[in-house]
């Protein structure tokens, strides 16, 4: 069937590259901060990329619009409110836009939440990581369990009642009970969303050079059934592998990406996935050296890639089936095109090893194949 691009919702992520300090665990793109930071002319690049993409975007509204990074927080509020009107006025955001802004809990960025709010921002995605203070030491971190719970408050003084607080488990020679308490206690400050997540050791990294000691394997399971149940004992629903929010407060811009809508993507190293009239869907890149995008041409995608029919399945189902309750089974062909017979062989093969539930309805991984998601994807890939 023709992909109508008006019928798919459209989202706008925004990075911005610099930190404080680059953890020993993170690789994403981000880059420690060398002296002042070049807000004005990089806020100028980003809504230079953004002129650039206007026909794709088709004239479809914003649903959200997601800041991350990075250390989005670094920047004043004066260039993220800048940046949001600008935006606004060339691709038009819708009414109830949600605009999430990444931070971290250290003094200056907490001091400056009161002016986020009034640039436009209405939720907050805090990196805690741990309220314990040798834990956050042992994973690198620049800020304490006070900062940690001062800047909680201090959103909440600031008006912000849509935050997410990020928590990691499996932590250097964390035992279950610590880990236990960790989360008890950033339970205790009401988080609308709570992201609950493994550390893991990814190459590129100075913990993949220099591993520390990580709970075993049965540790870790361990710990992942304790923190499963002790999220929903506290009305935490887990709606997607790392994701849990109180009713209704599920994020919108990520929930966008795992039922394959489209997105646009400007700032160092951003991709971008968009639909096309005609059905086209492209996926694109920044380039991702904050000096060489400032000095690239502006609104150019450092690659455009068209997907084809026979890589569709797969990076459908590699989203959708994150969540929970998947997706419904019409939006296979609502959002890649593609007629369910596409797929009919590799369902029934799933469905026969017991990764996927069987009902015609859904595109819902069981139990098992939510636990051996590679696996279970893998019988989509070309």
């Amino acid at each position: 069937m023709p992909l109508d691009p008006q019928e798919i919702p459209l989202s706008l992520y925004v990075h911005i590259p610099w930190c404080v300090r680059k953890c020993p665990y993170c690789d994403f793109n981000s880059h420690e901060q060398q002296g002042e930071l070049p807000e004005q002319a990089y806020v100028d690049a980003l809504l230079a990329d953004l002129h650039g993409d206007i026909e794709l975007a088709a004239g479809r509204p914003i649903r959200s619009v997601f800041f991350g990074g990075g250390t989005p927080s670094l920047f004043s509020p004066q260039a993220i409110g800048r940046f949001l009107r600008e935006a606004d006025r060339l691709l038009s955001f819708a009414k109830d836009v949600e605009i999430t802004l990444e931070a971290n809990p250290g003094t200056v960025e907490a001091a400056r939440f009161a002016g986020y709010r009034a640039a436009g921002v209405n939720r907050l995605s805090m990196g805690i990581q741990s309220l314990a203070d040798d834990k956050l030491a042992a994973l690198g971190r620049i800020h304490g369990r006070a900062e940690a719970l001062a800047a909680v408050e201090s959103a909440r003084d600031a008006g912000f009642d849509n935050f997410n607080l990020d928590l990691m488990y499996a932590l250097p020679g964390q035992s279950l009970a610590q880990a236990e308490a960790d989360l008890l206690e950033l339970l205790a400050l009401e988080p609308a969303h709570v992201s609950w997540y493994q550390l893991t050791l990814e190459p590129n990294t100075l913990f993949y050079q220099r591993p520390p000691v990580l709970p075993d394997d049965d540790a870790v399971g361990d710990i992942m059934d304790m923190g499963l149940a002790v999220l929903a004992e506290h009305g935490y629903l887990q709606y997607e592998i790392s994701a849990h929010a109180q009713a209704g407060r599920e994020c919108r811009h990520n929930l966008n990406y795992w039922q394959f809508g489209d997105y646009l993507g400007v700032g160092a190293g951003a991709h971008a996935k968009l639909t096309r009239s005609g059905g086209h869907i492209l996926r694109t890149t920044r380039e991702r050296h904050p000096k060489r995008y400032l000095a690239a041409e502006s609104g150019k995608a450092s690659s455009v890639r068209e997907l084809s029919a026979a890589e569709l399945p797969v990076e459908f189902m590699l989203n959708a089936l994150r969540l929970q309750a998947g997706v419904e089974a019409k939006l296979f062909a609502a959002r890649t095109g593609l007629p369910m017979s596409a797929i009919s062989r590799q369902l029934q093969q799933a469905r026969s090893r017991g990764l996927m539930n069987t009902g015609p309805e859904r595109l819902q991984a069981s139990e098992l194949g939510w636990r051996f998601l590679n696996d279970l994807l893998a019988v989509f890939e070309p």
